[in-house]
């Protein structure tokens, strides 16, 4: 019976053993897991020392040697996976340099609508100048019997003021200012100095073909060009600004009308007060 009973015992101890002998392997398992997760975790950095230290401390583990307490990812030091700031690529010298095109070009478009956009204000605000002065120049014409003596247009250049010279501005072949014309002047003087307007002004005498010849005015040329500084010299006195104003003399070449005909001859003899656009004066015209 003893016997018997001892032979049950060792072999109850042996199926005891053989039960629990898998714990062994699951253990070495889940060590592995936990081995092969923690270098998936620190390979995916790009921290090549922290990689280093977690290479050594792993060898150092596997291998049951002991590293210096100061190498150790063990003593509370930053982890491996934790970096100052973000990985720093390389720099691709052709995309750089198309980038810096396209911040080039992109910038240049910006200024070129910005320029647009400013040309665009400045002609709207130029029409609307435009028209503000033929209104005020032909009610002021109305008002003191002037409309047959003074003419407004507004063509490609801008707005065009043609007074005739005889009976309002100047005596036949004199360039010296009639005091008929004088408020005419002064008006339009007082709307060109308005702190709105600024755009250029240029004053063109004209003449018939009818020569004259004096000691003071050898040829039409001369003429038109006294009558078209004296008006330019009014208007500097009266608050235009010098920067804005030009003068020039056409003589007989300009004509609107025929010379055959006394009424043709008396609408050439004339001042044109252009107040131009701003767009057209800076092309140069």
């Amino acid at each position: 019976m003893s016997a018997a009973g001892g032979r049950r015992s060792r072999g109850g101890s042996d199926s005891h053993e053989n039960e629990e002998r898998w714990l062994l392997t699951y253990a070495d398992m889940i060590t592995l897991l936990m081995a092969l997760f923690i270098v998936m975790w620190a390979i995916s950095s790009v921290n090549i020392s922290k990689f280093n230290q977690l290479k050594a401390a792993l060898q150092s583990a596997f291998s049951a040697k002991v590293l210096p307490a100061n190498q150790s990812i063990l003593t509370g030091q930053q982890s491996p996976f934790s970096q100052d700031g973000s990985p720093v690529q390389p720099i691709d010298a052709s995309s750089s340099a198309s980038q810096v095109v396209s911040v080039r070009s992109l910038k240049t478009q910006i200024s070129q609508n910005i320029s647009n956009a400013i040309a665009n204000q400045a002609t709207m605000q130029d029409v609307e100048n435009l028209v503000h002065i033929q209104q005020e120049v032909q009610q002021f014409a109305a008002a003191h019997g002037l409309e047959k003596l003074v003419s407004t247009r507004i063509d490609q250049r801008g707005l065009v003021v043609r007074l005739l010279t005889d009976g309002v501005l100047f005596d036949s072949g004199q360039a010296a200012l009639n005091p008929s014309g004088i408020p005419l002047l002064g008006e339009i003087a007082k709307l060109l100095s308005s702190s709105d307007i600024v755009n250029p002004v240029r004053v063109e005498g004209n003449t018939d073909n009818v020569a004259i010849h004096s000691s003071q005015y050898p040829s039409n040329w001369e003429l038109s060009t006294a009558r078209a500084d004296a008006v330019l010299e009014f208007l500097l006195a009266h608050g235009v600004a010098p920067k804005r104003l030009s003068a020039t003399g056409y003589g007989e070449v300009n004509p609107i009308a025929s010379n055959a005909h006394a009424a043709g001859r008396a609408k050439n003899r004339r001042v044109d007060l252009v107040i131009l656009r701003r767009s057209f004066h800076s092309q140069g015209s």
